[in-house]
């Protein structure tokens, strides 16, 4: 990846766009992986919605109808930001966990001889217990293992898969130490033996170019409020996977995606945020393509680009700031193989409580994450005891180089007073 000159990418005006960014003074956002601050125009997406039209969608009424315009056309939005094969495949909900849990729920009703599943010890639990409870309907588990650099190999999947494989549930980027993993590789190796996969994408959405075509995956999920938006989720999948997937459904509700999975009432403020976010990245992508591309997808893509050369910047910055606090740093922790992961760092001060760091780091201002980060089989894998965990500073794209900067200085500081 060729590195980005510090004064290519529009930092100060990114920055002016996020109200919080601007409330908060000098507090630093380093926990960004539990979630993003969202634009003015988000937030203005959500109160125009709140205002003008607050009601139930369905009716014959204008009002109504505008929300049913609002949903169409934030289904258009989110399908272009991942490259869906069309608006219905996109389905909105509460959050991420809740459609893992629907998948799987309607996967567990079709297993027959094809009753294994392969999972991760690098996701988020929330990709493994799901699937882990499928045990009661017969699934069987082979466990994909991450490698000791943090790293999760393709060619590590092959000899787990057989006729009998269902399915392969695994992240797209580890929330917990940024690792990228290549989903088209998997997608492959998983059809070659005709299995389907499930791709956690909640944590590579902010940072990266999502293209389920190009990836080959069957299902994946996000939540909007990493990407930018209110707090919401979206499942992605196939239309004939979606259609094939038995899910509960009132019977006056169509049997047919997306209708068949959204029951009940979703939250219409926040997928109309959703909808906002999409676009706050095509206005970024458009200035670097200039106006004349005529293509909502390519300013998107334009925008995910900048978004990755900029951030492996803040990933290279980081890095260096926690080696030189002596940190052991969990992953990939080369600056040479940033292109590997996100700059979402795990990381412990050997000799250091995680807790007593957070808690420094808080007094200074700086906002960072302490614990096991919902990923216990990650924690026993690294060897470190659920109860403290580790230390995790996650950056996007509104992050700064003197922000990395002014947590190492007041890293290092605290180390030094502390009597290290």
């Amino acid at each position: 990846m060729t590195p980005m000159p510090a004064d290519a990418f529009p930092i100060d005006a990114v920055r002016a766009q996020f109200p919080a960014l601007q409330k908060a003074g000098e507090f630093i956002f380093l926990d960004n992986a539990g979630g993003a601050q969202i634009p003015q125009s988000v937030l203005d997406a959500v109160t125009r919605h709140l205002v003008d039209h607050n009601v139930q969608r369905g009716g014959r009424y204008d009002k109504s109808r505008a929300v049913d315009r609002a949903v169409a056309e934030a289904r258009e939005s989110v399908g272009l930001l991942i490259n869906a094969y069309r608006p219905a495949e996109i389905c909105f909900g509460m959050n991420a966990t809740s459609f893992i849990r629907l998948v799987s729920l309607g996967i567990g009703q079709t297993l027959g001889e094809r009753d294994e599943i392969v999972v991760t010890d690098m996701d988020h639990d929330a990709n493994i217990a799901t699937w882990l409870a499928l045990e009661s309907a017969g699934a069987k588990f082979a466990w994909w293992r991450m490698r000791e650099d943090g790293t999760l190999r393709a060619e590590d999947l092959v000899p787990l898969l057989s006729p009998r494989t269902r399915l392969v549930a695994c992240t797209a980027t580890a929330h917990s130490i940024g690792t990228i993993v290549d989903i088209a590789a998997v997608s492959r190796a998983a059809q070659a033996v005709g299995a389907e996969v499930f791709v956690d994408g909640v944590h590579y959405g902010p940072h990266g170019l999502i293209d389920v075509q190009a990836w080959g995956c069957d299902y994946l999920v996000c939540s909007g409020y990493k990407n930018f938006s209110p707090h919401m989720g979206f499942l992605w999948g196939r239309f004939d996977a979606l259609k094939r997937l038995p899910t509960f459904r009132e019977d006056f509700i169509p049997d047919e995606p997306p209708y068949k999975v959204e029951a009940g009432t979703f939250v219409y403020e926040n997928v109309a945020g959703m909808d906002a976010s999409v676009r706050y990245l095509e206005a970024l992508g458009r200035g670097f393509t200039g106006p004349s591309t005529g293509s909502r997808r390519g300013d998107i893509i334009a925008a995910m680009a900048a978004i990755r050369a900029y951030e492996a910047e803040l990933s290279r910055e980081m890095l260096r700031q926690l080696k030189a606090c002596g940190a052991t740093i969990y992953g990939i922790a080369d600056e040479a193989r940033v292109h590997g992961r996100v700059p979402t760092i795990c990381f412990n001060i050997p000799g250091r409580s995680p807790q007593a760091i957070a808690d420094a780091m808080s007094d200074a201002g700086i906002g960072i994450r302490d614990g096991h980060m919902y990923a216990p089989r990650l924690m026993q894998r690294l060897g470190l005891p659920m109860a403290t965990g580790a230390l995790r500073v996650s950056m996007v794209h509104y992050n700064t180089i003197g922000e990395v900067r002014r947590f190492g200085d007041a890293l290092a500081a605290y180390l030094r007073h502390s009597g290290r």
